[in-house]
């Protein structure tokens, strides 16, 4: 039975999706060698923030297929072991957006207007309006360092309340932050020049202690400086010191180096123009719903044997492309599962030619999921879409994309994969059409229009009188059932391709009796 482990708090409404296809238990609160010893057991962990996933984790989870991270940040994840063991991390990277977004606005607008100060006066039974006097974001500079799904939203509704924006972010272009309303700069400049700076960029080895002592000088004595985004990017012991020592007027900050936050942190002892959250940057009710829904969704999927929408260790693949490409993605996948039983495993070079429409696709995970197909047949369910590239160059296996624009063979394009070996090879063309049906189109050149099935029966015959009868009463007298028929050739009484959608496999026995027909040159049955 598949099985689902959860560890971490969940939204229901994740629960009830993984529910659909697999036994779930939840176990939360879980050490790590507690988790380590049991994960052996599942097919799929999902996470929050509170389990850490080691390379110890991974390598006692020996049926483990993918991790769902119900948030944005996979930093308690080890996505290189993961991926070396060929298992899916996968997360919500647009779950909690606006969650965040609006929590990082409301940390500037605490900053600004001494709220949670002025609150806890009032709690106290003073009245200090002169005390508390704020500061407005009207025509104040915000920089916003990471202009994501996160930053540029932040960048949009700080620009609605009249702040004038710049931003930091190397992968943005001039003409996308035109589109935004929004002038990039270098990232000393913006610190240098903003009266507020908010970050939205992850933790990694480069960001790590980004915003250190000599960054926070650089800033202005009246700056105020948020984070939302990721612990540790921030040195917190030079933040304290910088707040104390008026070097800046302020900060919020909602996520730390470590978590919880250690009781003799430094942040705790600061006594003015510092707020402080307890991670809430994604706890609304909408995006805990939101999360664990999008995470458990992918879970499915992949249990199911479909692509996941956003894979964190999948080169090149957004969650809007992902959808956008399912029904492409499915057919290279089936293309290369059809191929490498059509070649017999002997494959040393696969060509992946994207034609027509289809290079205009983003030709990496087109690629990916071919070799996924193509190498399902040998490794089954240890293939996926995260180790497909690592196995095929350790089998050294050649792969050649090409992008040829000029084939206009369908309105959508199509996909051509060519594999090449010591034993010669076979090429296969399919296409999605209008209604997200898949189709192959060429066996070896040869013209043909089937949709994929279960079973199928490819042969390569002399086109000559009598050979479909006689296949024909070879497997009804085997008692298997042909589902559709079709035959391609190019010239008459020439060499010729036969293609049987099928209700059963084609056993051995019946294969030799198959191949003696006279005329029968190869013949190949295909599972899919």
């Amino acid at each position: 039975m598949t099985k689902v482990l959860v560890s971490d708090p969940i939204d229901q409404a994740g629960i009830d999706i993984l529910s659909q296809v697999a036994q779930v238990d939840q176990r939360t609160g879980l050490s790590p060698e507690e988790l380590k010893g049991i994960i052996g057991e599942y097919d799929a962990l999902m996470i929050r923030s509170g389990t850490q996933v080691t390379a110890d984790v991974i390598a006692a989870a020996d049926r483990l297929r993918i991790v769902g991270r119900a948030g944005v940040g996979v930093d308690n994840v080890d996505v290189p072991a993961a991926t070396q063991r060929g298992v899916l991390v996968v997360n919500s990277p647009e779950g909690n957006t606006i969650a965040a977004a609006e929590h990082a606005l409301a940390l500037l607008l605490s900053l600004s207007r001494h709220v949670p100060q002025a609150h806890a006066s009032m709690r106290q039974g003073a009245w200090d309006r002169k005390k508390y006097v704020g500061n407005e974001l009207y025509k104040k500079v915000l920089g916003v360092v990471g202009l994501g799904k996160i930053g540029s939203h932040v960048a949009k509704v700080a620009k609605s309340m009249g702040m004038d924006v710049i931003a930091y972010d190397p992968f943005v272009s001039s003409e996308r932050a035109q589109q935004m309303q929004v002038r990039l700069t270098q990232l000393a400049d913006l610190f240098s020049s903003a009266d507020y700076v908010t970050l939205h960029i992850p933790r990694t080895p480069d960001t790590e202690n980004l915003v250190n002592a000599e960054l926070l000088r650089s800033m202005k004595s009246t700056a105020r400086l948020v984070n939302c985004a990721r612990g540790g990017i921030i040195d917190e012991s030079a933040l304290a010191e910088a707040i104390e020592n008026g070097v800046i007027a302020g900060a919020g900050v909602d996520v730390f180096a470590t978590e919880p936050l250690a009781a003799d942190s430094p942040l705790r002892s600061v006594e003015r123009g510092l707020v402080l959250t307890p991670h809430l940057g994604a706890s609304t009710e909408e995006a805990q719903e939101n999360v664990a829904t999008d995470v458990a969704e992918q879970i499915r999927d992949v249990l199911l044997g479909l692509p996941a929408r956003s894979a964190v260790n999948i080169p090149g693949l957004s969650a809007e492309i992902m959808e956008r490409l399912k029904p492409h993605l499915q057919l290279a996948e089936t293309l290369g599962l059809l191929v490498s039983q059509l070649s017999g495993g002997q494959v040393e070079e696969l060509e992946v030619r994207l034609q027509g429409d289809f290079s205009e696709y983003p030709s990496q995970p087109l690629v990916v999921a071919a070799l996924k197909g193509l190498l399902s047949s040998a490794l089954g369910e240890r293939i996926n879409y995260v180790n497909a590239l690592l196995e095929a160059k350790a089998r050294g296996i050649h792969v050649l994309e090409v992008k040829d624009e000029s084939s206009r063979d369908f309105a959508g394009g199509s996909l051509q994969l060519t594999t090449r070996g010591s034993q010669g090879g076979h090429s296969v063309t399919g296409a999605v059409f209008a209604d997200g049906e898949l189709r192959v189109t060429t066996i070896d050149e040869f013209p043909v229009n089937v949709p994929p099935s279960r079973h199928m029966l490819f042969t390569r015959h002399r086109d000559m009188p009598g050979i479909i009868g006689q296949l024909g009463s070879v497997l009804g007298e085997h008692n298997v059932n042909i589902a559709s028929m079709q035959v391609g050739r190019r010239i008459v009484r020439g060499d010729a391709v036969m293609v049987l959608s099928i209700d059963d496999p084609i056993p051995p026995s019946l294969l030799a009796t198959i191949s003696a027909i006279n005329g029968i040159q190869e013949a190949h049955p295909v599972t899919l």
